[in-house]
């Protein structure tokens, strides 16, 4: 200990605390990237996300096909979970296709409700007979068995947090074979397993788990090839219908002491990693690999869309909540996880992290390191940032390079990270010697120049030069509503006119203000204002919405006192009326100007589009407007009613629309709740291509109490429709409007 000291002091002395400091940091680094905590994998998966993005599969064959019980299947065909002798029809048609395996993204954990035996006890009024000869009818789960055991179809079975009840041995299992060491302590494991009913899964060519456990952000990156559930090594549904078509009745896990090493049967050995998940190499969402369940059960499928290929059979409708987020595609149905393992699988594209990539993240993260703590304090800060952005770019190229050449993934994070964090320590260190000389420079200073000015010089010389920051905000454009036709009124009094504008932007600005807002700038009759900046509001949305109504009340005592005013005057009394506009979204926010002029303002796409929901409030008859996200955050505070689905120009992706029409009172009023159902079926009618259906919703909705609350929006709408009557919109239509003005 006393040589440690020792050794320590003259360190110091020779070379300084820091230095010392950023050592034992560089150790601690390493050991943080030993025991790979939580922060560390998320910022390296979520660099190799972005790889994928920059890179994704590209489709050289399409091995797999969807049938996709969608929205409009469910609708021909009638709700979810349908009779099994229409699953059984569905599968006969499949098989006389030709598919090679038929996979159900779908479980059947309980007998069919319909079969006869029991939908029997749910009948009234039928006499004993007819009751007996129902129950002498097959049953529905033993014509599936039937259309089942006719081809060669894997089931879906799923992990359960809790252990529910021993396994039956009598139902088949996947035979298992190993090579190396012993895979189960490596494998993630469900206490419970729930399986179909027996008579599915002994009529079954294989079973597979369909549990698809997104990572901590909620995106699927490694789904499980293999899996322990209830003490018993299964396969994942894509892994089983591989065994299935390669004709093989065992799978083969390879392992050794640090992990898993592969799965596979014949003809396809998949590398994973220690814990037999598989590090998918995703493609982009492909809509061309779908098929609606409805067109196979009509007929309208040709059999080379079939044929030879594996079949996955889920769901992409919207009320069966099948939705996953996967590092290419924020949202895609969960059943292509599936696809999307297979088609990886069969044309060998998978990436993974190779066993040494370890160690060389470790070598570049020590010799970067000491480089720094030698050198930092030697050059000045240009000549260093541009050496860490060679050294960066370096580690990035490598780990590129990798990645596209042989689909091996090695972090260039851990490296980059631990030399920043080292240089940060010695800029840090800097800093506090600076310290000392601003304390040097209020003294020499002080007596000549202003104590804040002086301040301000010693604390904060950045804020003299431009900059900014990145941030989520809320921002509001207000305008008045034919403030020409009122400035006209006053062209031979301009005092008059400017009186008036203070007389209304005065409570409009305080409302903002009290509201927790900026007010970035005055155009004339117009506001601009912003949340969420300079200081954090966390109910920024709240906030603003909260603004906008009380701005409103504002507005209405203003009008109330100038009507007085004109009446007791004997002049014409003009009302004044606002459109506002709020969106939420990313925006850069700063100081903003010339050396000269600067202004605390905020730039963005977001801002872009506040602008125009503004404009858009004289089309669709609300004086409030709101893009998604706020309206998501104000949904329970505020009666939230979706207008459109526009795209607004200088935009080229859609945005879903609605306005405020009150507060939580006005929600919760019998009146709001009926309009707002009127509405929402007539935008049902109206996207779904059902014309009359709308234009009959929006009858209703006149014959409504407060119709006229609403009358602009039918107006807007019954024109749309009676022009897509005449000039359908294209087959591709989602539903958007593309608005011509601004």
């Amino acid at each position: 200990m006393k040589r440690l000291r020792i050794w320590r002091r003259w360190f110091a002395r020779r070379f300084g605390y820091a230095r010392l400091v950023c050592l034992v940091l560089l150790v601690g680094f390493a050991a943080v990237r030993l025991a790979d905590w939580r922060l560390v994998e998320e910022v390296r998966v979520r660099t190799f996300d972005w790889y994928q993005r920059i890179d994704p599969r590209e489709k050289t064959q399409k091995p797999v096909v969807v049938v996709d019980i969608d929205d409009r299947t469910l609708k021909a065909v009638g709700q979810w979970p349908w009779p099994r002798t229409k699953l059984a029809e569905l599968t006969t048609d499949l098989t006389r296709l030709g598919a090679a395996a038929i996979g159900f993204d779908v479980m059947f954990p309980e007998p069919d409700r319909l079969n006869p035996d029991l939908a029997v006890e749910t009948f009234r009024n039928l006499d004993e007979a007819t009751r007996e000869k129902l129950r002498a009818l097959p049953s529905n789960d033993q014509a599936f068995a039937e259309a089942i055991k006719g081809s060669r179809v894997v089931l879906g079975e799923t992990g359960l947090p809790a252990s529910n009840s021993e396994l039956d041995e009598k139902l088949p299992q996947t035979g298992l074979a190993t090579l190396g060491e012993d895979p189960h302590p490596f494998l993630f494991e469900f206490p419970g397993l729930l399986r179909n009913i027996a008579v599915l899964e002994a009529a079954s060519a294989g079973r597979g788990l369909l549990t698809i456990k997104p990572e901590r952000d909620g995106i699927v990156r490694r789904p499980p090839m293999i899996t322990q559930a209830q003490g018993v090594i299964l396969p994942s549904l894509s892994f089983e219908m591989l065994r299935v078509v390669s004709g093989s009745n065992t799978m083969l896990v390879k392992a050794d002491r640090e992990g898993i090493l592969s799965v596979g049967v014949p003809r396809f050995p998949i590398p994973t990693d220690k814990n037999g998940l598989l590090w998918v190499h995703f493609a982009h969402h492909d809509p061309s690999i779908y098929v609606s369940a409805v067109d196979v059960l009509e007929g309208r499928v040709a059999p080379d869309r079939i044929a030879q290929r594996l079949v996955l059979i889920g769901t992409s409708a919207a009320g069966l909540n099948d939705i996953k987020t996967t590092p290419v595609d924020p949202a895609v149905p969960g059943v292509e996880i599936h696809a999307q393992m297979l088609e990886s699988a069969i044309a060998g594209s998978i990436i993974s992290q190779p066993n040494y990539g370890l160690a060389i993240e470790f070598f570049a993260a020590m010799i970067s390191g000491i480089l720094v703590i030698i050198f930092a304090p030697k050059f000045g800060p240009v000549t260093l940032v541009g050496v860490g952005a060679l050294f960066a770019s370096v580690l990035i190229g490598f780990s590129w390079y990798y990645y596209s050449h042989y689909r091996l993934l090695i972090d260039a994070t851990y490296p980059m990270a631990s030399t920043t964090a080292i240089y940060l320590t010695l800029v840090f260190a800097s800093f506090v010697r600076e310290q000392q000389q601003r304390k040097q420079i209020r003294g020499i200073f002080a007596q000549y120049m202003s104590p804040v000015l002086v301040e301000q010089m010693a604390q904060s010389p950045e804020k003299v030069v431009l900059g900014g920051e990145e941030r989520e905000m809320t921002i509001m454009f207000s305008d008045v509503r034919g403030f020409t036709t009122i400035s006209e009124s006053y062209k031979h009094d301009p005092q008059g006119l400017i009186a008036l504008m203070n007389r209304f932007l005065t409570p409009l600005t305080d409302v903002i203000i009290e509201g927790k807002g900026y007010v970035d700038k005055y155009m004339g009759d117009a506001i601009m204002a912003f949340w969420n900046a300079p200081l954090d509001d966390k109910q920024h949305e709240i906030n603003a919405c909260e603004a906008a109504v009380g701005m409103l009340e504002k507005l209405d005592e203003v009008n109330k006192e100038r009507e007085q005013e004109a009446a007791d005057g004997g002049h014409v009394y003009i009302p004044l009326n606002v459109g506002i506009g709020l969106n939420t979204g990313i925006g850069v926010v700063g100081n903003m100007g010339s050396d000269l002029k600067k202004n605390y303002s905020v730039l963005g796409d977001s801002v872009n589009l506040a602008s125009r929901l503004e404009g858009q409030t004289k089309d669709y008859g609300f004086p409030i407007i709101v893009g998604s996200k706020t309206a998501l955050a104000a949904k329970d505070k505020f009666a939230v009613l979706e207008l459109d689905f526009i795209m607004v120009k200088g935009k080229t992706e859609p945005e879903v629309i609605y306005a405020i029409a009150g507060r939580e009172d006005v929600m919760h009023s019998g009146a709001f709740q009926r309009l707002r159902n009127i509405t929402i079926e007539m935008l049902a009618c109206y996207r779904s291509r059902d014309w009359q259906g709308a234009l009959d919703a929006i009858e209703r909705g006149r014959r409504s109490e407060d119709a006229d609350t609403l009358e602009k929006l039918f107006r807007l709408y019954e024109a749309r429709i009676r022009n897509y009557q005449t000039s359908p919109p294209p087959d591709d239509w989602n539903g958007a409007y593309a608005l011509l003005t601004k």
